[in-house]
């Protein structure tokens, strides 16, 4: 009798997020749980392939031949709206600073000092 392993396989869209529960082999990997998931056949847009989506196992990127271990939760990424970096660059060209939250720094949230 051969062991075998649970695992998760979880795409998350942009209202809700698909959750997988799969009974797999011992030794299967990423690709063969995204594939046996039946997600790519309910979201055509998902793509393994050179260039497609990227996946992860607990937020750590990892490649599509990585060996899954019990309880594992494999993750397909959607890819990036806006790049985060080019954001900050256009908002930095423009003048505006950020404060924590995102924010314009120029206003102010909090209580208002009477000098007292």
């Amino acid at each position: 009798m051969s062991e075998s392993i649970g695992v998760e396989v979880v795409y998350a869209l942009k209202a809700r997020q698909e959750i997988v529960r799969l009974s797999l082999p011992a030794g299967s990997t990423v690709q063969q749980a995204i594939e046996a998931s039946g997600l790519m056949q309910k979201f055509p847009e998902i793509s393994l392939d050179k260039g497609g989506n990227k996946v992860g196992i607990f937020a750590k990127l990892t490649p599509l031949g990585t060996e899954l271990r019990d309880r594992d939760r494999v993750e397909i990424y959607r890819p990036l709206i806006a790049d985060p970096k080019e954001v900050r660059r256009k908002r930095a060209s423009a003048g505006k600073a950020m404060k924590k939250g995102g924010g314009d720094a120029g206003t102010d949230d909090g209580p208002e000092d009477s000098g007292d």
